[in-house]
């Protein structure tokens, strides 16, 4: 459904590269997320997909078409939900609704029936006839929502939609996500919840310094070969001398008295190698683990795991 072709950024004077030849094929009917640290890229990527600023190079395709080249059916076709609250907090929730529907062009005499299906979508029935500025931050989440799927998007994108509520609420937001790509919609997810994206989604990528870094089906990236860790646990402590011993003999990443990890891929060659020194020394494995043990980890080896505390996107 969207193909990003080559998509360069550039801002500032001097000019800085903030999309650095960026590929992406979104399919559709998926949900995709795209993680990154904070400056990585990610909000100048979904603003240049919604039309919101002008690319420097390369190409975005929505359904074949140039996004740039037919901004209006692609603004009709996407819902965005951004991080911020979009909406009016003097208002009611049905005025804001009523409101975004006009705005976003729905006609009159489908805004009824489609206000109607997001307040379903997302739960807002006992209060649509209160003030946005009472809700708690949930019910805040939710209107959000409601306001991002007024146009019946063909494609959501979703910018940290659930940060700073609470678990109930949460869970009802990626439930009400869930449901929404049965039914067929396309769903691009951004989120520092690591746990969430791999609830929900069935792709993702990782971009960092405006490149992709990883893209792929998260199971297969999990146990992608060339990046993929040997973690070995032994079941007594490992001697001074042998700890000094495996150091010098192997490619270790960390090491203490009972545990080895070892960034490797060919993990077989690793644990033939290991079993002598072990057997040696009188220790037994308890456990054995090769590749990420969630996405989070991935995510921290590819990004590394210093602060980006004044980075901007």
């Amino acid at each position: 459904m969207i193909q990003i072709k080559d998509l360069v950024k550039l801002y500032g004077s001097p000019p800085q590269t903030v999309l650095n030849h960026v590929e992406l094929n979104i399919p559709q009917g998926s949900v995709f997320g795209l993680l990154g640290p904070n400056g990585a890229g990610k909000t100048t990527l979904l603003s240049i997909l919604l039309g919101l600023v002008p690319k420097t190079g390369g190409s975005v395709l929505f359904d074949g078409d140039e996004v740039e080249q037919h901004l209006a059916e692609v603004r009709a076709s996407i819902g965005f939900v951004p991080q911020d609250f979009a909406f009016y907090p003097m208002l009611s929730a049905r005025e804001n609704l009523n409101f975004f529907a006009a705005a976003a062009g729905v006609p009159r005499a489908l805004q009824k029936s489609q206000i109607d299906f997001c307040v379903h979508t997302t739960g807002l029935q006992n209060h649509i006839d209160k003030r946005a500025q009472n809700f708690s931050g949930g019910l805040k989440r939710r209107l959000n929502l409601a306001i991002g799927l007024l146009n019946q998007p063909k494609v959501l994108c979703l910018d940290e939609p659930t940060v700073g509520i609470d678990p109930h609420s949460r869970n009802f937001i990626l439930e009400a996500i869930t449901e929404l790509n049965r039914q067929g919609m396309t769903i691009i997810y951004t989120s520092h919840y690591m746990e969430e994206v791999e609830q929900i989604c069935d792709r993702v990528a990782i971009i960092d310094h405006g490149r992709i870094l990883i893209c792929g089906h998260i199971n297969e990236l999990l146990k992608s070969r060339n990046l993929a860790k040997l973690s070995v646990q032994m079941d007594k402590p490992l001697p001074a001398n042998i700890l000094e011993n495996l150091r010098q003999r192997f490619s270790i990443e960390s090491i203490n008295e009972t545990h080895i990890e070892v960034q490797t891929d060919d993990p077989l060659t690793v644990i033939n190698a290991l079993s002598p020194v072990l057997t040696e020394a009188n220790l037994g494995i308890e456990r054995i683990h090769y590749g990420f043990k969630n996405l989070e980890e991935l995510f921290l080896t590819l990004t590394h795991k210093h602060l980006r505390d004044n980075a901007d996107e």
